[in-house]
């Protein structure tokens, strides 16, 4: 009885590896968590290039109120996904897919430009310990949201897109609450996860040696690339490139 009944786990053991093999080698939703000061939209360039791939891709319209809303909004579009999913994160949103990423049916995280938190730390401290080169960053008069003035918006954030481009980014941007900068995320993903992060050597939002920091922290694998905090959308082809490498890796 004993014998047979280690049979039995050994085969179930074995199939439940087969089922995530398979899966893991059928990696097709990308989900991408846009950042702060912008929105959805930028991504469409980088969403073109997956999809013709052969990627289903998903972008997540966060409301920025609240941390906990913006994972919300993250949980329930992979509630969405059929089978395991690759969650990309910009800036802010580094946090968000550093708490969402926890779930099961996160196969692995890739950080665009973005904050790469451990336990117990926010956005205002991590940026804080290493301060990026633009700080143009304003309240509203409420004092409840923040903004990044359109004057200075392609400057600090956009330098290498076309100013058209940079001046409806300015005028477009979504508003982002304190409260979500000053939240604090709990155990990270990336402890258990693999990840990758994309490093944008001339970002004025987030001080380039500060993502080195985090990511080589995180033990990601990094890639450099020449451009602004919007490198989303100035170099689509090389953030398809990761994104693509790292399904890839996953799926091996």
């Amino acid at each position: 009885m004993k014998r047979h009944y280690i049979s039995t786990l050994a085969l179930a053991f074995a199939a439940n590896a087969i089922t995530f093999a398979a899966q893991a080698a059928d990696i097709k939703n990308i989900v991408i968590v846009h950042g702060a000061l912008a929105d959805g939209s930028g991504w469409r360039k980088t969403t073109d290039i997956l999809e013709k791939r052969g990627f289903a891709v998903t972008i997540v319209q966060e409301p920025i109120t609240s941390f906990n809303d913006d994972v919300a909004a993250t949980n329930r579009v992979l509630d969405l996904q059929d089978g395991p999913s690759l969650l990309v994160g910009h800036s802010y949103s580094g946090m968000v897919i550093t708490e969402a990423g926890n779930r099961p049916d996160v196969a692995g995280l890739v950080y665009v430009a973005a904050f790469q938190p451990d336990k117990g730390e926010s956005l205002l401290s991590l940026a804080s310990s290493m301060p990026p080169a633009g700080t143009s960053i304003k309240e509203t008069k409420d004092g409840k949201y923040l903004y990044l003035d359109p004057a200075a918006f392609a400057q600090d954030f956009a330098a290498d897109l076309p100013k058209d481009e940079a001046e409806f980014m300015a005028h477009s941007q979504v508003f982002a609450a304190k409260e979500a900068f000053e939240a604090k995320v709990g155990v990270p993903a990336w402890k258990t996860k693999q990840s990758w992060t994309i490093v944008a050597t001339e970002d004025r939002s987030i001080n380039p040696d500060l993502e080195r920091e985090m990511a080589e922290r995180a033990g990601s694998t990094v890639t450099e690339i020449k451009s602004s905090h919007a490198v989303f959308a100035s170099q689509p082809e090389k953030v398809a490139n990761v994104i693509e490498a790292a399904v890839k890796a996953l799926s091996r």
